[in-house]
């Protein structure tokens, strides 16, 4: 019985003293992200398409944090370019449309009856909005589906339509407002900045 005792002490004071060590690395060592890429990302769609170039929105956020240009998401549209030139104190450019164009947020449905549940569509989800298995039919979570569009291209059998969003009120929002500075003078007398 000492014996067991002693090696369960023994266990508790080296666990203590790796844990001590290992809470002592986490703050000595700790990685500092940077602020600005974040801040960047917020600004993103995070619709993880990859139409930029780049594996989803936080890789673009951090390669436009490291001074690449603000106009390769087409998702994100006019909006988003322009709200990241107002936070990176640069001028808004137009959508490059070696990237894609500008269009409304659609949602995929897949047609169930014709869907021969070959994990395709799944594979390609890059946030993981289709559920099914192998020969069964699949389905996508409409609260999760980005509108990416990549789950189209796999499908043998062409039953995952690309569907319009309406506009609710939980999906409305307001648009940006115009900056002043492109504001024309006839506007000053309706309440406008000039």
């Amino acid at each position: 019985m000492e014996i067991l005792l002693f090696a369960i002490c023994v266990m508790l004071g080296l666990s203590l003293i790796f844990g001590a060590i290992l809470g002592f690395a986490s703050i000595r060592f700790k990685v500092e992200g940077d602020p600005l890429s974040d801040r960047i990302n917020e600004l993103l769609p995070q619709t993880q398409c990859g139409q930029c170039g780049y594996a989803g929105c936080r890789p673009y956020s951090e390669a436009i944090a490291a001074g690449d240009m603000i106009n390769k998401c087409p998702p994100g549209g006019e909006a988003t370019i322009a709200a990241l030139a107002d936070l990176l104190d640069v001028e808004p450019m137009p959508l490059d449309s070696e990237h894609g164009e500008e269009k409304t947020r659609t949602l995929a449905v897949i047609r169930e009856p014709e869907c021969i549940g070959c994990t395709k569509c799944i594979q390609a989800c890059p946030v993981d909005a289709i559920l099914g298995a192998a020969k069964q039919m699949h389905t996508v979570i409409a609260s999760e589906c980005t509108g990416c569009e990549l789950c189209v291209e796999p499908c043998p059998v062409d039953c995952i339509d690309m569907i319009p969003i309406q506009t609710t009120s939980k999906s409305w929002s307001w648009q940006l407002p115009t900056a002043p500075e492109n504001l024309i003078i006839s506007d000053a007398g309706r309440g406008e900045v000039a």
